[in-house]
């Protein structure tokens, strides 16, 4: 577990084909893909003490969920169950808690999840699989469960938000969005919620500092936007909404206040 640091953030690159565990834009699906440098292969390690240990949670930097275990059939061609994001208010924590343990070379990890089954990078160098898979002894541990641990740096200042690239009303995506606004205290002095139709987290900021301007003077770029964390901590959403129509909960925090100070930003790019 040395290899893991509460609050930081790391990429899982497959020790055999080279890739990289992918938190995929519906905001469901985990994949492997070669792109490095994406938010989409961050992830944010959680560090917990539990009664047989330390075990970690793995929590997506793009769209705020946590990398779980499921007990659903992989894909055809695919060996064991599935993988995917799964949010931190679902019910049972099994899922998405995991232990890692380092390989005989102690240059690699196997993630084992509270249920026994090891993370698996799947298929042949074309695949994008990534499932969970058992192992009945250690003879059986395939070099496809081997993982190794990336690194990424913070950076002091919050990314650029990407820019609108296609026009709302051609949309399909539609969601409720439901947000509260702190002051520099950490109260809460503004709450509503909305639809909103399309992906754009730059349309997002915009619509949601016209909807607070009822409440307090301001503007869109006085704002930061953050989804919470299973352990009551906040991170800065700062990528493209999910290819879904799920209700987004969000917390307003003003820009140059504690609460922002307190957010870490991901240098992908590094």
């Amino acid at each position: 577990m040395e290899q893991f640091h509460h609050g930081h953030h790391v990429r899982l690159r497959s020790r055999v084909h080279g890739t990289y565990l992918h938190a995929d834009e519906d905001g469901h699906g985990v994949s492997l893909r070669q792109r490095r440098a994406s938010m989409n292969t961050a992830w944010a390690v959680h560090l917990h003490e539990g009664q047989n240990g330390q075990f970690l949670l793995l929590h997506c930097a793009a769209y705020g969920r946590y990398l779980a275990a499921t007990d659903a059939e992989a894909p055809l061609g695919h060996r064991g169950l599935r993988v995917e994001q799964r949010n931190y208010n679902r019910p049972g924590v099994e899922p998405i808690v995991w232990q890692a343990m380092l390989s005989e070379s102690e240059e690699e990890v196997y993630l084992r999840n509270a249920g026994g089954r090891r993370l698996r990078a799947n298929g042949k160098n074309w695949s994008t699989g990534a499932t969970v898979d058992n192992v009945d002894d250690l003879d059986n541990i395939s070099r496809k469960m081997l993982w190794v641990v990336e690194h990424i740096p913070a950076m002091d200042i919050i990314p650029h938000l990407p820019r609108p690239t296609w026009i709302p009303h051609l949309t399909f995506w539609s969601r409720l969005i439901m947000y509260v606004l702190q002051n520099a205290d950490g109260a809460f002095i503004a709450h509503g919620s909305f639809m909103f139709r399309g992906r754009s987290v730059f349309r997002l900021r915009k619509e949601l500092a016209r909807k607070m301007r009822a409440s307090v003077n301001v503007e869109a770029s006085d704002i930061l936007m953050c989804l919470p964390t299973r352990d009551a901590r906040l991170f800065p959403l700062v990528v493209d909404l999910p290819s879904n129509s799920e209700n987004l909960h969000i917390v307003v925090v003003g820009a140059g206040t504690p609460a922002e100070a307190d957010l870490r930003y991901v240098d992908v790019d590094a």
